[in-house]
């Protein structure tokens, strides 16, 4: 309970504070390239339970076309001029603060991931890992904070995803639920902090 309410607030009055800066890159990225302004997905979240992820759209949008790998690599051709500094400075996740409003997300939990990938999860771990809100952040987001230039120097990007970078974000999810309390969730949002302001 003290943990919803927790995010209720915080992410309430975040949208507040950050509403004009929210506005102005709603209009880069409508000016930056044809499409809408928000990316949303379907993700797996508490107990299992699918919702759409909404995230500012940092990717060309092109309708009607097959999807794109659902992993990002390295310097990534569909990523747009914008959409390279809304990832470099994570502004693109602030519309997830909607889905935390919402009840889909939590502030810090584990990064909801999509169906694909959820289905490679191994089953001593899933239950655990899946146990609560999925968050913005989680220590393993900040371990991993530079996976796209790690998965770029694989030979198998998606291999090495499924093979070596899952099953560790896993097992870091499920100890994350065994042991998750709102102190630790402020450490995790204060190292975040840190890690966006370049202070790792």
């Amino acid at each position: 309970m003290a943990k919803r309410l927790f995010d209720l607030i915080v992410a309430a009055l975040a949208l507040v504070v950050l509403a004009p800066l929210l506005l102005v890159v709603a209009a880069i990225v409508r000016l930056d390239s044809p499409g809408p302004v928000f990316f949303r997905q379907e993700r797996v979240g508490r107990h299992g339970v699918t919702f759409r992820i909404h995230k500012f759209r940092t990717m060309r949008h092109t309708p009607g076309s097959a999807p794109g790998p659902a992993l990002t690599v390295g310097d990534d051709l569909r990523i747009t001029r914008s959409g390279r500094w809304l990832r470099r400075s994570r502004i693109d996740e602030l519309p997830q603060l909607l889905d935390v409003l919402a009840g889909s997300m939590s502030l810090v939990g584990p990064r909801p991931e999509v169906p694909r990938y959820v289905a490679h999860y191994p089953p001593a771990l899933r239950e655990r890992a899946l146990a609560v809100r999925p968050g913005i952040t989680d220590p393993a987001s900040l371990e991993f904070i530079d996976e796209a230039a790690l998965l770029a120097r694989a030979a198998d990007p998606e291999r090495e995803y499924v093979e070596v970078i899952l099953p560790r974000k896993v097992q870091r999810a499920a100890d994350y639920a065994a042991q998750a309390t709102l102190g630790t969730d402020l450490a995790v949002l204060w190292r975040t902090l840190r890690v966006l302001a370049g202070s790792r």
